[in-house]
């Protein structure tokens, strides 16, 4: 018969014993330094936090650097961010220490050469279109760089490209309606339309989110409107999405053409999946336009869907060809930059704050897929398999660099 000294150790060696109660530790949230510069890029209005966001961010333990007067083109003063517990650094240098860089546009050669060993760099990075040594400058810095128009959320869709689509595809109503009244020189017709006077045609070239806002603005003026898109589906979508039935049609030239000649505006608004976007609309079909017809080529900052567009800026936004008026400015979502602006901030508040809560933003990538695939550079390592291939660098999955680190 056993002891009771040996019923003691049998029972606590198969666990019959009474134990302490084990509680799941907590996540051991971190304390983000973000430094926000100023934005150097041509035309460039907008800022990735407003005060608002910054307050947040703030009562949440984070600290906030921006540069002085990097709100002041969004109508945001230096003392709105101060108010909200940012610190105001009277040069790039000192914001250029944070641990974290959020910008609008891509960094400079320059900007580059101020930043620190094994920073997260965010910003709408655009490394296709940089030189080779662009990239292998923020390599042999170890950057850790998204680009946030590639950031998904939780529905898989883009938040920063379908906001910005948003504001372009209703602004750009209201660039065509400022542009066909006399106030720029125009034919004096109001887009839209009044009882007894017939209403002006739009002609949306893009069935996607641009084109979808800028109908609805369209339709919401009483304007008749025809949109094209060589995609039925896109079509079907949009129709569906407008509540409302609308003349739609697959991209045939001759149909096209017919609905060129008679149109008061045209609205470029075509993405192509790689590359330039693809030129829909000739010469021909543009010199058959009404003379003081609109173009507004939303598409412009990817080539173009009209063959006589050309680049134009916020200070010189349009031209005539044919007697047509185009305008052709890239960056649209920079006129309403203090809109634009909240909308960049409503996605990049909320990634900060989880970034701060889950530990870091390795612990992000590793749970979120979303924010994982804007990632273009980790660690110094290029994790984003087309510009490897496109400039011949070695390529490694993120999948396998944040196992390693």
């Amino acid at each position: 018969m056993e002891t009771p000294h040996q019923i003691f150790s049998i029972s606590k060696a198969i666990g019959l014993m009474p134990q302490e109660e084990r509680l799941e530790l907590g996540k051991k949230k971190s304390s983000l330094f973000i430094g926000i510069p100023k934005e150097t890029s041509f035309q460039e209005n907008r800022i990735p936090l407003v005060p608002d966001a910054v307050a947040l961010l703030v009562n949440n333990g984070h600290e906030v650097v921006i540069e002085t007067n990097a709100g002041k083109a969004a109508n945001f003063q230096d003392k709105d961010f101060s108010d909200a517990g940012a610190i105001i650094a009277s040069g790039p240098q000192e914001v250029y220490k944070a641990d974290i860089i959020l910008k609008v546009e891509p960094p400079s050669l320059e900007e580059i050469e101020m930043m620190q060993n094994k920073q997260t760099l965010i910003s709408a990075l655009q490394l296709s279109i940089h030189p080779e040594n662009y990239i292998k400058k923020l390599i042999a810095k170890k950057i850790t760089a998204l680009a946030f128009d590639y950031i998904k959320d939780d529905e898989g869709v883009y938040p920063i490209v379908r906001s910005m689509s948003e504001i372009e595809g209703n602004a750009s109503i209201l660039i065509a309606s400022e542009y066909l009244s006399n106030v720029h020189n125009g034919q004096g017709a109001i887009l839209g339309g009044i009882t007894g006077v017939a209403p002006t045609e739009v002609v949306i070239i893009g069935a996607g989110t641009v084109g979808e806002n800028a109908a609805r603005a369209a339709l919401g003026l009483g304007a008749s409107v025809k949109v094209f898109d060589k995609s039925l589906s896109k079509l079907r979508r949009l129709q569906n999405n407008l509540g409302q039935r609308v003349f739609t049609s697959v991209l045939q030239p001759k149909v096209l053409m017919n609905a060129l000649k008679t149109a008061d505006v045209a609205i470029g608004a075509l993405r192509g999946l790689e590359g330039r976007t693809p030129c829909v609309v000739t010469e021909e079909m543009v010199s058959e336009m009404k003379f003081g017809a609109v173009i507004i080529d939303v598409s412009i900052d990817h080539g173009g869907c009209f063959e006589t567009s050309e680049v134009t800026s916020h200070a010189k936004p349009v031209f005539r060809k044919y007697g047509v008026i185009h305008y052709c400015v890239p960056n649209i979502a920079s006129r309403v930059s203090r809109t634009a602006s909240y909308a960049l901030s409503n996605v990049f508040a909320p990634i900060l704050l989880n970034v701060g809560d889950e530990g870091g933003l390795n612990n992000v990538l590793r749970r979120d897929k979303g924010v994982r695939n804007g990632v273009y550079i980790y660690n110094g390592n290029l994790a984003n398999r087309y510009l490897a291939e496109s400039l011949s660098l070695p390529f490694k999955e993120i999948d396998l660099l944040l196992a390693a680190f």
